[in-house]
């Protein structure tokens, strides 16, 4: 209902000033009423909040007055003054609150729950969202944490590994001490067994040095991974701070969110944002780590096999080398032994017929048909070139039975002394097959092939 200025009456009682003061009254209340009015929108008595009634005020949105009702309200500075102070006085009185876009006298009785709930609905979703990155934090923490118990798994590999190399390098050792005790200067010299052991003492050593720069980077690797766990649990227990008041309802959805914006008064602060990055980067390491060592035990397994192998097999051939020289030599020395003996009788016989054939000692001892001054003899030699052959015939008899026994015993000799060194060589090949045969025993006692696990075994094949 538009308000209307009742007209005044003509005849004046009383003083001016009486009556100036209460048309200034009348018509401040006019403008008022004409204000508040004109300040609601055609939609109804509906409420509404103050913050756009300040808004309204603030920036004139009331309607104009006409140049009449501008020159009859002529308010003096103290009115004016008055008047503000009452409106000041009306808006400190009645709190504000943001909602609508029309004016209404006053806020609405639920202000205060509004608000209220305004507030709790954003610390609702910023707890939400810090549950959600607390969450994060703490399945990357327990990533970490479970590939660290990966690798850790690894180094006990590769210890165990690095002590196989070590008794291997130990079993190497012994076994070339144990052939340089073969007894014979010939023995003792290098072949192809103490080839074979160089060669598998250079190849363990090289395993040992590529196992334990890999030890080194696994553990340099695990002390990373340790602090980037430490890390995210720190920043996950710093997160956690505000949910000691979480409700059931503010818990994170369950797919895993992705946070790409940072901020450091966010629930995902550019030091979250950081440590998330640094153990995602070193879980990949650690992985592409766990793998390689898984080959370098595959193939130093296989290696170490085949050099241990290589050297067993060369020492049973050595060994079946040597048994088949003794054998030989067993025969060759019985045989030369025969000879000797055989020898020995032909060297008698000679000298048997050596002495018959050089006579009795005594010139009393040969008979009379024997005598060259028998009367037949002496009787057929007065006639000159009738000298019989007899006396030569003796005499080359002796020189060639002498010479046959001079060397026949030469050949004794010689077939003693070679009797003696293929005894001598046959026990030197019995004691250095019982020193590679102990050796190859050592070697096979001492490896453990319980030190790895089966399945690093099965692959080394």
């Amino acid at each position: 209902m538009q308000v209307q200025s009742v007209p005044l009456g003509s005849v004046t009682i009383g003083p001016q000033s009486w009556r100036d003061e209460t048309v200034r009254s009348i018509r401040r209340a006019e403008r008022l009423v004409r204000q508040t009015r004109a300040g609601r929108a055609g939609t109804g008595s509906r409420p509404r909040t103050c913050v756009a009634a300040a808004a309204a005020t603030a920036t004139g949105f009331f309607p104009k007055r006409t140049d009449a009702e501008a020159a009859g309200d002529t308010i003096t500075e103290g009115e004016r003054g008055d008047s503000r102070d009452s409106i000041r006085n009306k808006k400190m009185s009645r709190p504000q609150t943001t909602g609508g876009t029309s004016v209404a006298p006053f806020p609405p009785p639920s202000l205060r729950e509004q608000c209220a709930a305004g507030s709790v609905g954003a610390a609702s979703e910023y707890m939400r969202r810090v549950r959600e990155v607390e969450g994060q934090l703490r399945r990357q923490a327990g990533r970490v944490r479970q590939e660290g118990t990966k690798l850790e798994r690894e180094r006990v590999h590769l210890e165990k590994m690095l002590r196989s190399l070590r008794v291997d390098l130990q079993v190497n050792r012994k076994s070339k001490e144990g052939r340089s005790r073969r007894p014979a200067t010939a023995e003792t010299e290098r072949d192809g067994a103490d080839y074979l052991l160089a060669c598998e003492r250079r190849e363990l050593a090289e395993l040992k040095q590529d196992l334990e720069g890999a030890l080194r980077n696994t553990l340099t690797l695990l002390q990373a991974l340790g602090q980037c766990s430490r890390q995210l649990l720190d920043c996950a227990g710093e997160r956690a701070r505000v949910l000691e008041l979480l409700p059931l309802s503010g818990s994170p959805s369950p797919s895993s969110p992705t946070f790409s914006r940072t901020d450091p008064v966010s629930p995902f602060t550019p030091e979250c944002k950081q440590v998330l990055e640094s153990s995602t980067v070193t879980v990949n390491q650690s992985q592409l780590l766990r793998e390689n060592i898984r080959q370098m035990l595959t193939s130093a397994i296989a290696r170490q096999r085949a050099a241990h192998r290589t050297v067993n097999d060369g020492l049973v051939k050595k060994i079946a080398e040597t048994v088949t020289l003794k054998q030989n030599l067993t025969m060759m020395s019985a045989a030369t032994r025969q000879a000797v003996f055989r020898k020995q009788r032909e060297i008698n016989c000679i000298l048997h017929s050596h002495g018959r054939a050089q006579g009795p000692e005594y010139s009393g001892d040969i008979l009379s048909r024997e005598k060259l001054n028998r009367p037949l003899v002496q009787v057929y030699q007065r006639h000159p070139g009738t000298q019989l052959p007899e006396a030569a015939h003796l005499i080359q008899g002796s020189a060639v039975l002498r010479r046959c026994l001079t060397s026949s015993e030469d050949e004794l000799s010689r077939l003693q002394s070679a009797c003696l060194q293929l005894l001598g060589n046959l026990r030197g090949k019995r004691a250095a097959a019982q020193v590679d045969s102990a050796v190859v025993r050592m070697r096979r006692q001492l490896v453990d092939k319980r030190a790895m696990p089966t399945v690093l075994q099965q692959g080394a094949y």
